[in-house]
């Protein structure tokens, strides 16, 4: 998979199978802290947190979130969904240790076990479970889940209103999804399966809009369900 770097200068992986990138060219890093460290993982109060990832992919969205425990301390189990990981030599090409640092932590998540959970550090727990996202039938619990599936034109399958079910079932109380897609038959799917959906301003310069679905406490599948536009 070709390397591109994007615009605030961060890399992502070009899949030429599908014609898309990991990430948005408009800026890797800038895209995964704007949705799912500002958008979900910190619009989470808990002290111990619970994160399901759907697509480890390049593993920024992991490594963003580790070093965030290392700002807030709180106590991080991070467990993520992937079927086709990339290599670890792919993985020593991105550039994100450059303006990230922790070199030796960003390969080890891409270089230990699968199916094991990891004590990485004092506040960060991993799991890398490799499965399809689109056909299994139990996973782990949560408080904030990252959605971050190759598009819905390219994976299909992967956001469906039964999956989007499946992880309604498995949302703690307040719990909170979030994703780059802003696609309506998306938001439809979400609130069909039970979750509130809002949208929410993009990353400057990429998506104009994304979306943070929640787990209202006390609401259960088809009750009425209006978005905030």
């Amino acid at each position: 998979m070709p390397v591109i770097e994007t615009k605030d200068g961060s890399n992502t992986l070009y899949v030429q199978e599908i014609d898309e990138c990991y990430h948005s060219t408009f800026g890797a890093i800038q895209e995964s802290e704007h949705i799912f460290i500002g958008s979900g993982l910190n619009f989470c109060t808990k002290n111990n947190i619970s994160v399901l990832e759907i697509g480890f992919g390049t593993g920024l969205n992991a490594f963003l979130t580790m070093i965030e425990t290392e700002k807030s301390n709180k106590i991080i189990d991070y467990q993520t969904i992937e079927l086709y990981p990339i290599t670890t030599s792919q993985a020593k090409e991105l550039n994100y240790c450059d303006f990230l640092g922790n070199k030796a932590l960003f390969a080890e998540l891409h270089s230990c076990e699968w199916n094991k959970r990891l004590k990485i550090n004092d506040c960060f727990y991993f799991t890398k479970i490799k499965s399809d996202f689109s056909v299994i039938e139990k996973i782990p619990n949560f408080d904030v889940c990252f959605f971050d599936a190759f598009s819905p034109e390219k994976q299909y399958e992967m956001w469906t209103e039964n999956r989007f079910e499946l992880l309604f079932e498995h949302a703690d109380n307040g719990a909170v999804l979030t994703t780059y897609c802003a696609k309506g038959q998306v938001r439809r799917n979400m609130q069909q399966a039970g979750f509130i959906v809002e949208r929410l301003s993009g990353p400057v310069g990429g998506k104009r809009e994304i979306l943070r679905a929640t787990k209202t406490l006390n609401r259960h599948k088809n009750q009425d369900n209006m978005s905030c536009v």
